[in-house]
């Protein structure tokens, strides 16, 4: 679905390269608290994964406009993204967060089904938003190259197979 949407497979892959430090924040979150992972914590990790699926995607969405409309290079582009973009993802992130802050202190009767809960959303939030807010512009450029570098291969490749075609003198 991403790859239709941004016509390209890089763009996709660059948005989606924000799971696994989700993942990593649960665990992390989960190990430092010495709570064990349950259903619930999964739960949690599952939760949130639109979330952070979503600032990357505003990030992306926001650099390739920036490189359609303005004409800016990836780089400038991507940067900019991170400077428009930074408040709203924080202000996204934030709200999540300090909303699931209660269930992380869980303190009273049936805290301890609700505390794994709170735990993997405070963790996931903390350790994903760090990271992608450094590894996607990243990964955003490197995956941009490697795409401009694939497409100019291939007309390369393209137009020798047809030049025997189009030039008669040969």
């Amino acid at each position: 679905m991403l790859g239709v949407l941004y016509e390209s497979y890089a763009h996709p892959i660059t948005i989606l390269s924000t799971l696994p430090s989700a993942g990593v924040g649960v665990v992390l979150a989960l190990i430092v608290t010495r709570t064990e992972f349950s259903i619930v914590a999964l739960i949690g990790f599952i939760l949130l994964i639109g979330t952070v699926k979503k600032n990357a995607i505003m990030m992306i969405d926001f650099a390739l406009d920036a490189e359609r409309s303005l004409g800016l290079s990836s780089r400038d582009a991507i940067y900019q993204a991170c400077l428009k973009r930074f408040r709203p993802i924080m202000m996204t992130t934030m709200a999540v967060m300090l909303g699931a802050v209660p269930l992380a202190i869980g303190l009273g009767e049936g805290t301890e089904l609700r505390r794994p809960l709170g735990i993997s959303i405070v963790g996931e939030l903390i350790v994903s938003q760090f990271l992608t807010l450094y590894t996607t512009p990243v990964l955003h450029l490197y995956l941009d190259r490697f795409r401009l570098w694939g497409h100019r291969g291939w007309r390369l490749r393209h137009r020798r197979y047809h030049i025997g075609r189009l030039e008669p003198d040969e």
